[in-house]
């Protein structure tokens, strides 16, 4: 899912994976095997260690 605001480092980086295809490709081989790839954790993870600060 693209995040047209992004609220710290998990969003761009989810940003740029979404957009180059990795993302599909992960998910197509978390599913394969079962596993889940544990995205939304790490994104949020990372947006709280490393927010973007607020422009206002």
């Amino acid at each position: 899912m693209y995040r047209s605001n992004p609220k710290g480092l998990g969003d761009s980086i989810e940003n740029f994976t979404t957009k180059t295809g990795i993302k599909t490709i992960v998910d197509r081989v978390s599913e394969g095997l079962n596993i889940p790839c544990g995205c939304e954790g790490r994104r949020k993870a990372m947006n709280a260690i490393f927010p973007y600060r607020d422009k206002n």
